[in-house]
């Protein structure tokens, strides 16, 4: 039951990169924090981030809806994180969203967030994309009121994606360059949580939809080129032929967890910025955080000397 003393807010993926952020921001606000997931275990880290007893993990995935029914009673806010780059796309991206929206409207929840991505689009020949557009309309169906969250490229500390890119630099002999011309928006993981915390505080976020974007657009060569400098590796940048890098994908994805997919082949030809027109973070009061002042804290370590010998002349 709620009272007017104890709010509650349900987090799906909230272990996750952006999760830790958003469920950071929502103890500090008071709120009684619940991490649903399919490993609870795997979210035991955070509840240090708040009061003994405050942040709460749960074993419940998207996919389950009577372990979703369950993780979402109660509470005022639900948040769903929940986002794949290879798997059962049609699960947990299409699906997922419909069942946790199902669960919030059955329960009475006051506000429901879902972090979706640009380019999401149920007609989209990209499996990623698709799933997403479909997740999206599936919520709208169930919760209308919903506010949806469109990020372009997330960087942070712990991404995938700058972090990943001045691995490359620190190992490879060259730096190579796949659909160099597509641009991005790179968005800072601080500002999509404070997006999420936004969405849920103002009234004016209820069935809207949101497309995030950093002050700067970005080519993949503009990424590549900004990583060598920051991390002082001197790389020849070698554009990479397609059907090269489509034959390597179709030989990793059989992997676990492979580096590349076919599906994210395509997503690499399609440009990745904020729609013209669509709301944003300056419309959320967000200004956003640049590239430049965040990313080379946390690529130092990529260069050479494991970046101690800045250090040592600071």
């Amino acid at each position: 039951m709620r009272t007017a003393d104890r709010k509650v807010a349900t987090v799906f993926g909230g272990a996750g990169f952006i999760g830790r952020y958003v469920v950071q921001r929502l103890a500090s606000q008071d709120y009684i924090v619940r991490i649903a997931g399919r490993d609870p275990l795997a979210a035991r880290f955070l509840c240090t981030q708040g009061r003994v007893g405050q942040i709460v993990p749960l074993r419940a995935a998207v996919t389950d809806a009577a372990a979703v029914a369950r993780a979402v009673e109660g509470a005022d806010v639900v948040v769903n994180l929940v986002g794949i780059l290879h798997g059962d796309f049609d699960t947990v991206q299409a699906k997922g969203p419909g069942i946790v929206a199902q669960a919030a409207a059955a329960a009475g929840v006051r506000r429901l967030v879902h972090v979706s991505a640009i380019g999401a689009d149920a007609a989209s020949d990209s499996l990623y994309a698709s799933s997403k557009g479909r997740g999206e309309a599936a919520l709208r169906a169930a919760f209308p009121a919903a506010t949806i969250l469109r990020p372009s490229v997330i960087f942070g500390a712990e991404d995938n994606f700058f972090n990943r890119f001045a691995g490359m630099a620190r190992l490879l002999p060259f730096m190579p360059v796949v659909s160099g011309d597509t641009k991005f928006q790179p968005v800072f993981v601080g500002d999509v949580a404070d997006a999420v915390m936004a969405a849920v505080e103002r009234e004016d976020a209820a069935g809207r939809t949101y497309e995030l974007g950093g002050p700067r657009v970005m080519s993949m060569r503009d990424v590549l080129r900004f990583i060598l400098d920051t991390t002082r590796r001197t790389k020849r940048m070698v554009d990479m032929p397609m059907g090269l890098m489509g034959f390597q994908a179709r030989l990793l994805e059989k992997l676990p967890n492979p580096a590349v997919t076919t599906d994210q082949l395509k997503l690499l030809g399609r440009d990745n910025v904020v729609g013209q027109g669509m709301p944003g973070l300056a419309d959320l009061g967000i200004a956003p955080t640049s590239v430049e002042a965040v990313v080379p804290g946390y690529l130092r370590r990529f260069r050479p000397g494991g970046g101690r010998r800045d250090l040592a002349a600071a």
